[in-house]
């Protein structure tokens, strides 16, 4: 069953900056990237934190305190019709930033009955009017398009993503995909075609990119929810195609539960964040902040905060600490290092192998006492020797057996510097840390 929505739900998150049509990360199209990043308000050089939803009962300066000490850079889905807007002053300041809904018309898939109808719910004439009324602010930073639409409304999608790039200059239009979940549970075959428009998720990414022209792929996908076998082959879809495009990769995680009795642990917060980060992710939402859909959000019905606030701001302030130094780097690939063949993780994973000990020609035999998810990364500056690989402990993905897990390598000819856990020498060019399950470290040759 895909997540439950209230009135705000038609437009989950991401949000980015269009260019026409698909293209390869280099040259003209690398270029024109760049500059819609620096015409556009929110700073895509760093790693940027989002919460979904904010509903009336939350907007007090005060709230707009907490959502900052938590390390949220913006707020996605804030509604803002008639009435609502006056909480803007208050996101600006403070520094925090705002993709706004009721700006345009709302579009989301759902089921997939309306798959392919876009153009017809929602002339374009419709877009330009509702344009032409819009009020900008300096919170706001991205304008939402709609959420989880099928493949065969994504020539739409194309046309109504160059529109919005033009109509709102200071801001990043912003669309968000199914998960390749959209088939399970209640979903019979019939539905899933008409969800995703196409007969495998692959080929659903694979159209997106070729009609619709954002410089970003966003979806989310919930492991506590949904399982985890599904979510690393999830990762492999998308991630591929930000590397061979020159996407960001966008990802909607949870902080909530679909089950009432449940609150996700902080361990299991932190395995959501650092295994997308292994994939290369640039921007990491969480849902729900407010009530959006399900259960334990990080705010109450009153306003009040949960268990999951203190456990957020930790793990939040955990991804602030690298990110500086990991938005340095691009992911160019992922590893599985040291996963039994029956691993969990690797039940519904495609082309990947996984390998007892990694070498990238700069790191040689990278393995650990439990399996690793191991991102090898390389510089955005032209010309930098630099290598790095990000390296998460993926050996407790559920939070039951929480322990100490040992990381040895070699770097020969290199200085090598970690980020996150302190490294020790264990030989000449060899080295060793430690992490605890579900930890990540940051390996840094210069």
């Amino acid at each position: 069953m895909m997540k439950l929505r209230n009135i705000f739900s038609f437009c989950l998150l991401s949000a980015l900056v269009f260019v026409s049509g698909c293209a390869s990360p280099n040259g003209a199209f690398a270029s024109m990237l760049s500059e819609q990043a620096r015409q556009t308000r929110m700073d895509r050089s760093r790693l940027n934190i989002g919460a979904y939803v904010l509903d009336d009962y939350a907007r007090t300066e005060e709230h707009v305190k907490d959502i900052v000490d938590c390390e949220v850079d913006f707020i996605v889905c804030l509604y803002i019709g008639e009435g609502k807007g006056a909480v803007l002053d208050t996101f600006a300041k403070h520094g925090l930033g705002a993709d706004v809904t009721g700006v345009l018309s709302g579009w989301w898939g759902g089921d997939g009955s309306k798959a392919g109808k876009m153009s017809e719910i929602n002339p374009m004439e419709r877009y330009q009017q509702e344009a032409a009324a819009f009020q900008d602010h300096p919170a706001i930073w991205c304008v939402d398009l709609g959420d989880e639409p099928s493949a065969l409304d994504f020539p739409y999608y194309g046309q109504v993503a160059r529109f919005a790039q033009k109509a709102f200059p200071n801001q990043i239009p912003y669309l968000n995909l199914y998960p390749n979940y959209a088939s399970v549970a209640a979903n019979n075959a019939v539905q899933t075609v008409n969800q995703l428009g196409t007969a495998t998720y692959q080929e659903y990414i694979d159209e997106y990119c070729k009609y619709v022209g954002l410089d970003y792929i966003c979806y989310d996908y919930y492991p506590y929810s949904a399982g985890y076998p599904r979510y690393f082959e999830n990762q492999r879809i998308v991630a591929n195609a930000c590397r061979n495009t020159g996407r960001s990769l966008w990802i909607v995680l949870q902080v909530n539960s679909d089950k009432a009795d449940i609150f996700l642990s902080e361990n299991q917060l932190r395995a959501q964040a650092f295994s997308s980060m292994a994939y290369g992710a640039e921007n990491i939402i969480w849902a729900c902040w407010t009530a959006g859909w399900w259960h334990n959000q990080v705010l109450d019905k009153q306003g009040n905060k949960t268990e999951q606030y203190d456990k957020l701001k930790k793990v939040n302030a955990e991804i602030r600490a690298f990110a500086e130094e990991y938005m340095r780097f691009r992911n160019t690939a992922t590893h599985f290092v040291g996963f039994p063949k029956d691993h969990m993780a690797l039940s519904k994973l495609q082309d990947t192998t996984p390998v007892d000990a990694l070498s990238t020609g700069v790191f040689f035999d990278v393995k650990g006492s439990a399996p690793l998810l191991v991102g090898q990364m390389a510089p955005r500056e032209e010309g930098s020797a630099e290598r790095a690989l990000w390296i998460f402990a993926a050996d407790d993905l559920l939070d039951e057996h929480n322990q100490e897990v040992t990381v040895s390598f070699r770097c020969p000819e290199r200085t090598v510097r970690a980020i996150g856990a302190e490294l020790f020498p264990a030989g000449e060019d060899t080295y060793t840390l430690k992490l605890r399950s579900n930890g990540a470290a940051m390996l840094i040759a210069e």
